[in-house]
């Protein structure tokens, strides 16, 4: 019983007090710290940040609301040096203030490569050359020699360029080539239907150039497929090296490539005219870049 005697003592009943309201304090206290550090209840909703830039950022005064980290760089010729291409947490997430942004962005720098030496390559083999180094196909230009479609010099910005030379990446390189001694034309291939990437590519290896091209449909490179090919595809279609075939281009969104080339298919065209049988219209492929 005297374990218990403390009990009926007032000192006992004030200390306890005491404890309780200091408790209540510290709680609170508490509370209220980690409310203020984990910034509770308050989110904010992170924007798109897709092709903008970190003075874009700057202006907006959004370095209050994030803590940007750039956290990689990389080389697109297509895009503005300096432009967001990624971002991390994605556009539309919900966050707390002071969220660090992670940033991918468009090098200012344009990466160098060194050129390859394409002399004395056939056509085919430079033009494969010329797209794994990262470069871009120029002007083929034809002059009279023996070797035909072989490459007899490499040439940049209308100056001969010698191989190791460094050299930005996806610049354009012309071609000097051989005419050869036969004379001989070549065949306009089909294009129809065909997108820009994949009918240049043609339009070259058959040894022309790409001429004068026309958006029908607005400059939508993305859907666009060619409607018209100028010279015409068919067996009078014969060209020199280096002549130049014009391209019309229409959206898929809105005209039916199949209609078209169901058209042109050799039941509906006298078959002297054709330069390719039926089967080669089955092969086509409208997924194709």
């Amino acid at each position: 019983m005297k374990f218990f005697s403390f009990l009926g003592k007032l000192k006992f009943y004030k200390h306890l007090g005491i404890a309780i309201v200091v408790s209540v304090i510290l709680y609170v206290c508490i509370f209220v710290f980690l409310n203020i550090f984990t910034r509770h209840a308050k989110i904010i909703i992170v924007p798109d940040f897709y092709g903008s830039s970190l003075s874009d950022i700057k202006n907006e005064n959004l370095l209050n609301e994030f803590e940007f980290i750039i956290t990689d760089s990389v080389y697109d010729i297509s895009k503005e040096k300096g432009s967001i291409i990624q971002q991390n947490p994605l556009p539309y997430s919900k966050v707390k203030k002071h969220r660090k942004i992670y940033l991918t962005v468009v090098a200012g720098m344009t990466e160098k490569i060194f050129m390859p030496n394409l002399v004395d390559l056939s056509l085919r083999q430079a033009l494969a050359t010329i797209e794994i180094s990262g470069l871009q196909l120029g002007y083929l230009d034809y002059i009279q020699h023996f070797a035909e479609n072989a490459v007899l010099e490499q040439v940049f910005r209308g100056e001969i360029i010698n191989p190791d030379t460094l050299i930005e990446k996806r610049s354009k390189i012309d071609l000097v080539l051989g005419t050869g001694n036969s004379g001989r034309k070549t065949v306009v291939p089909l294009l129809i239907a065909k997108k820009q990437k994949n009918a240049i590519k043609l339009i070259n290896q058959a040894s022309f150039n790409i001429g004068k091209e026309y958006y029908l449909d607005g400059n939508d490179t993305t859907n666009a497929r060619i409607y018209k090919q100028e010279p015409a595809w068919d067996s009078d279609s014969m060209l020199n090296h280096g002549d130049f075939v014009n391209v019309w281009y229409r959206s898929d969104l809105d005209f039916d490539f199949d209609e078209l080339l169901e058209s042109m298919k050799p039941d509906t065209l006298n078959s002297d005219t054709l330069i390719i049988d039926e089967e080669d219209f089955e092969d086509i492929d409208f997924d194709i870049e």
